[in-house]
């Protein structure tokens, strides 16, 4: 499971050109999944992103965390981030999840992100989505599963 983090001013999601969705200051977290993944690691990363202290106290120091700055967050799914180049100049797609199977995974991981956090926002999985956002820093994190907990 890899998850692309950017602390956001202002997040907006459109579909056909229609808003869809949008946050004010928090997160703006791609997501993507892979062979092996499952909630119950996605409730591991779940837990790090809304604890993690990025957000600016009132020092300057990255001290806060989502939940201390009364935070939102978008959630969008990203199967690009398994994307491999490795070869030729054309990404493969191979080692990201089955669509029926991120989709899913994705409906679940949005689920118990709400049950924790709350204040959340979505994507539309599948869909061709513009995100236009203020990116706050700019500050912008990757957690990868694999990396964190080898798993």
């Amino acid at each position: 499971m890899r998850a692309v983090i950017q602390n956001v001013k202002d997040c907006t999601l459109r579909i056909n050109g229609d808003i869809f969705s949008h946050i004010d200051s928090g997160f703006l977290i791609l997501i993507g999944f892979t062979q092996g993944d499952n909630i119950e690691l996605g409730k591991k990363l779940i837990d790090k992103i809304i604890n993690l202290r990025v957000f600016p106290d009132e020092n300057g120091k990255t001290n806060l965390s989502l939940k201390d700055i009364n935070g939102e967050i978008m959630c969008v799914s990203q199967f690009t981030l398994y994307a491999d180049v490795e070869k030729g100049r054309r990404p493969s797609f191979v080692k990201a999840l089955a669509f029926e199977d991120a989709s899913k995974l994705y409906d679940e991981f949005c689920e118990e992100l709400r049950s924790q956090f709350g204040k959340i926002e979505l994507g539309s999985f599948g869909a061709d989505m513009k995100i236009s956002f203020t990116n706050d820093g700019p500050f912008t994190l990757m957690l990868d599963t694999k990396d964190i907990w080898g798993l």
